[in-house]
């Protein structure tokens, strides 16, 4: 029986249904899985020590590009809006390859384990040069994390009034083959599932109205959740209205994208009777704060959305619209965004972190895992407080306040994925090397 005891934690969030907060409280993890939460446990165990730090439940995003790691900071799209951005970018991402989908998921996935991570989706939507979804997944594996990599597709392309250019897109035959091949081979719906695989295309401006419904038909019978991008800004507003006579929303309402097995990215721009809608259908909400702000998207009416019932989690997106993947810092984003917009006492630390834990794995359909309690996985992660961030803090427990960047400790299934801020599945400057070279030979065209 493999057993770990994390001893004396000065601070334990549990996000339980009772939203406990336990001091100087002790977590037993036996075979992947909480066996206790409480004091003066014992166990012949590995013995983690956890004096002077915050406990959490591991931190989950729901929404990611991870190919855009090799694309940070691309001049001719650090100051351009969505489209323009967009457009900017997909002749470069034409040029990736296996080994740069591997190399910049390892980047990515490596950045949000030493932000507290332990459950992240992805949502890879381009396959040049023989890309496959696998090269992501293999890659997730190895760091060890959770994942929940989806399918997405673009089969729109210019020169039928969509946005991506024409060598970017697919046929849809083959891409909803693709998806049965990916479910089949990846997709493990069981009960603390390493994997879980979903369907998603691109967004309203990239793909048909047939591959929206399709999917929607091939996810419901393969029973995988679906994903896309949705109401992101005012120039996403005005396609739907201009291509589709209605808002976002309706668009989606209509092709079958609305249910507890869907979550939109973005969500910048729902109005009341979307929010309205996605509360009804238990429809959930990738809120990417930093992302918003850097694409100059606007800031997403999470305060409404939560106060109406939405599920709501985060997402730090891609790397080529948010420069970093550092997911404790997008929960402080999330916070300062509600309170700029709606007062200081819009959105506390505690809830910003709430739904940096429990909120994204509800989004995901997680009920396994997003909290500390008897049954749930063993993905926890342990914040020291001892440190300059955290100096002088009179509430260490409130991280996104006052609180470390990076996480000491990351346990998910039980296995120890960081210890002492250092990845224990590899060496980071191999990877980064990797990394560098791979972006110098793209910038080099």
């Amino acid at each position: 029986m493999n057993e770990i005891l994390i001893r004396g934690a000065d601070f334990l969030l549990t996000m339980n249904d009772a939203r406990e907060e336990l001091r100087g409280a002790d977590i037993l993890i036996r075979n992947g899985i909480i066996a206790a939460v409480g004091h003066a446990l014992q166990s012949d165990g590995e013995l983690v020590l956890a004096a002077g730090c915050v406990v959490t439940p591991g931190l989950v995003n729901t929404h990611h590009h991870l190919y855009q790691s090799l694309t940070r900071a691309v001049p001719g799209a650090q100051d351009a809006l969505l489209f323009g951005w967009l457009k900017t970018l997909y002749p470069i991402w034409g040029r990736f390859g296996p080994e740069e989908m591997r190399v910049s998921a390892l980047i990515g996935l490596a950045e949000l384990a030493l932000s507290g991570c332990t459950l992240s989706s992805d949502h890879l939507y381009i396959f040049p040069n023989g890309t496959r979804l696998e090269d992501t997944i293999h890659a997730a594996a190895e760091i060890g994390l959770r994942f929940h990599p989806t399918r997405g597709a673009m089969s729109i392309g210019e020169s039928a009034g969509g946005l991506p250019p024409d060598a970017l897109v697919e046929d849809e035959e083959h891409i909803l083959n693709d998806c049965i091949r990916v479910i089949d081979s990846f997709h493990d719906a069981s009960d603390g599932s390493m994997c879980r695989v979903g369907i998603a295309p691109c967004s309203p401006f990239s793909v048909s109205r047939d591959l929206m419904r399709n999917a929607a038909l091939l996810a419901r019978d393969k029973g995988v959740m679906l994903h896309t991008h949705l109401a992101e800004n005012d120039e996403d507003i005005a396609y739907s209205e201009a291509s589709f006579g209605c808002r976002p929303g309706q668009y989606a309402e209509e092709l079958g994208w609305t249910g507890a097995d869907v979550w939109h990215a973005h969500c910048v721009k729902l109005d009341a009777q979307e929010i309205d809608l996605f509360s009804k259908t238990r429809t959930g909400a990738a809120h990417c704060p930093c992302s918003n702000c850097r694409l100059g998207s606007g800031i997403a009416p999470v305060r409404a959305m939560r106060d109406a019932g939405v599920r709501v989690g985060l997402g730090v997106d891609g790397s080529a619209s948010n420069d970093a993947a550092n997911l404790v810092l997008e929960a402080r984003q999330a916070m300062l965004l509600q309170r700029v917009s709606q007062g200081a006492d819009a959105m506390s630390a505690r809830e910003a972190l709430e739904i940096a834990t429990r909120g994204g794995a509800e989004v995901l359909g997680r009920s396994d895992c997003g909290q500390i309690a008897v049954g749930k996985r063993a993905d926890i992660a342990i914040w020291d407080a001892r440190g300059l961030e955290s100096a002088g803090s009179w509430d260490p427990a409130a991280l996104v306040l006052a609180g470390p960047r990076r996480v000491r400790d990351l346990f998910v299934e039980g296995r120890q994925v960081v210890r002492d801020s250092q990845l224990t599945s590899m060496e980071l400057p191999g990877i980064v090397a990797q990394q560098n070279r791979l972006a110098r030979a793209l910038a080099e065209g």
